[in-house]
């Protein structure tokens, strides 16, 4: 960004830029001015006194991320452990590939669609999978999983930077754990889209980050 001549930039971030945007906020806080995040991979790490005066939607969320702890991650143990494995049955076998990436947007989207190709188009879904198969990236998508699982820890110390959190429906988000690790002050909670939120609820997620980027503005 320095080089492209940019001093004061945001930075959003769904899924994996969840992580990424906010450890932005700590490497560069002179620069960033907020991080909007949504879609967060980190499961709450609810410690007792966290459970004290839960509403019962955040009630419902804990009891969802620890499901999906238990029963909905092994695509992740398998990439973390075994990328390679994987990924050479991945670029065999382009069925494969699909039902490996269909099934997350079955798990993963908005509740209230039955189908995964009700909540994001079929062409965006097959799409994403063709540039998979296209490019031979099951191996490489898949060593991410292994690199994170090996890297050392990084910090979660606040940044101080201001952060916004747009919640989702299948979102495991629980203000009072994730202000652990950020300086939140916008929180928005939505009852339409789901983990995907850019593809399928896009007019509420730039509306949120326009909104919440415009109060930055100096």
């Amino acid at each position: 960004m320095r080089r492209l001549g940019y001093q004061r930039y945001g930075a959003p971030g769904g899924d994996t830029g969840s992580v990424v945007s906010p450890e932005l906020g700590r490497v560069a806080p002179e620069h960033v001015v907020g991080v909007h995040i949504n879609g967060g991979l980190a499961f709450p790490n609810a410690r007792p006194e966290d459970l004290v005066g839960l509403s019962p939607v955040e009630r419902a969320r804990l009891t969802g991320a620890e499901r999906l702890r238990a029963d909905g991650t092994g695509y992740a143990d398998i990439q973390g452990a075994q990328p390679h494995t994987l990924g050479l049955a991945l670029n065999d076998s382009p069925v494969g590939q699909l039902t490996w990436i269909v099934e997350k947007f079955k798990e993963w989207t908005g509740p209230a669609r039955e189908l995964p190709e009700d909540a994001v188009s079929l062409d965006e879904i097959l799409t994403n999978v063709t540039l998979y198969w296209l490019t031979g990236t099951g191996t490489t998508s898949a060593q991410l999983y292994y690199e994170n699982r090996t890297a050392q820890p990084t910090s979660t110390e606040p940044s101080g930077v201001p952060t916004a959190v747009a919640v989702f429906p299948t979102d495991p988000a629980i203000r009072r754990i994730l202000e652990r690790e950020h300086r939140i002050v916008r929180w928005s909670e939505f009852d339409r889209g789901g983990h995907f939120a850019a593809a399928e609820a896009p007019d509420l997620l730039v509306d949120d980050i326009r909104a919440f980027f415009r109060t930055l503005r100096s």
